[in-house]
């Protein structure tokens, strides 16, 4: 093809892949990181459990999740759960996958953000009559979610590149979108590279935002 039937190509092919992103990768993407963090937040309490069994059953699910491809997780679920009987559709695939991938990256995170609170702060609460659990979900957490902000949104960012093998289970994402816009027009490198600059936006818009949300919890901070 010529340089300008490939630009028009890119122009047409712009649509399909924007949709894609609003349509499937992002919504992936949020859907996922929800379902991690909850995940992520049991795990990171169980690790901090005074109950050995339970903090030895959330340091290895750690382990598993962060010693092993997240590609062969997701493969696992798709293709791996059938041959025992467990049939589950592309979408929610990619999510269980992402989900349990994120929860164990994010545990970690919430850990040590949980750590990183003064044990003064425990200690006042004990203080004034609070339990365990109510020191832990009033004054605990907040503080710790101010900490665990930079980190987790930079596993959000990280997800949102990720989906990306969701295309391999049949995932229509943005990726994917590239994927039959390239095989239809055989301009595999151009189309592409359409594709990496569309996740490229997406991270800086989610990067600004990151910015902007960390600059208003210092202040809130330093108030």
């Amino acid at each position: 093809m010529t340089s300008g039937s490939t630009w028009d190509l890119l122009v047409e092919a712009l649509g399909p892949v924007a949709l894609g992103a609003v349509a499937g990768t992002i919504p992936l993407a949020l859907v996922s990181f929800a379902v991690g963090l909850v995940i992520a937040l049991g795990v990171a309490l169980m690790r901090l459990s005074r109950r050995g069994w339970l903090s030895g059953l959330a340091r290895a699910y750690v382990s598993v999740v962060r010693g092993t491809p997240l590609l062969v997780q997701l493969f696992v679920i798709f293709y791996g759960l059938p041959s025992v009987g467990i049939l589950v559709d592309p979408w929610p695939s990619a999510v269980i996958a992402f989900s349990i991938n994120v929860g164990g990256y994010a545990a970690e995170v919430i850990r040590a953000a949980i750590l990183s609170v003064p044990k003064g702060q425990w200690e006042a609460a004990y203080m004034i009559g609070m339990s365990r659990r109510l020191a832990l979900r009033r004054v605990i957490l907040p503080q710790a979610a101010r900490v665990s902000v930079p980190p987790l949104s930079n596993t959000f960012i990280s997800l949102v590149k990720d989906t990306s093998l969701a295309s391999l289970i049949l995932v229509t994402e943005l990726f994917r979108r590239a994927q039959e816009v390239a095989a239809f027009s055989q301009e595999f490198m151009a189309v592409y590279l359409e594709a990496a600059v569309v996740y490229w936006i997406i991270c800086l818009g989610l990067s600004a935002v990151q910015s902007r949300l960390e600059k208003r919890l210092d202040r809130h901070v330093a108030h």
